[in-house]
């Protein structure tokens, strides 16, 4: 169940407002923000943000980006344009930063949701959260994990 709290993590997890460029304070405003396509510069904040992502394997199962695309991003010169991701890397973006951010209100911090990202855990079958965001039945276990975990229920 996401909180107002993981909300304004998540928006905050790609840049906050000014980076995504665009006013978020709902649901509503959200997908309408995705379906424009989030600015590249939210995936690199995010990026900077979480360092399991930094890994092309990871990036690329969480995101749905290979770090080669990525690098293309970084290099791009400033004020080259406001270069967008697609709908698709854009949800992914947004549901990876949304588990993450619900990760970091059950964990307690970023460091400790991010070791708990890369550890098996027995309610996802002995699976690492990080290897099931590939694909939305994948992220729908790690969400209600997260909120089992977040009542007291392991597993």
């Amino acid at each position: 169940m996401e909180t107002s709290s993981d909300f304004q993590q998540t928006i905050g997890l790609l840049g906050g407002e000014a980076t995504i460029r665009a006013r978020i304070g709902n649901v509503v405003e959200a997908h309408d923000a995705l379906l424009k396509g989030l600015p590249a510069d939210a995936l690199l904040h995010l990026v900077s943000s979480v360092s399991l992502l930094e890994h092309g394997e990871t990036l690329q199962n969480a995101v749905g980006i290979s770090l080669r695309t990525l690098q293309r991003h970084k290099a791009r010169p400033k004020g080259a344009g406001s270069q967008r991701l697609s709908v698709e890397q854009s949800n992914r973006a947004w549901r990876f930063a949304e588990l993450f951010a619900h990760a970091v209100a059950v964990m307690g911090s970023r460091a400790a949701a991010e070791d708990w990202m890369n550890q098996p855990a027995i309610g996802l079958c002995n699976r690492k959260p990080i290897e099931l965001l590939g694909t939305s039945a994948g992220m729908e276990a790690v969400a209600e994990y997260l909120t089992r975990l977040e009542y007291g229920v392991y597993t």
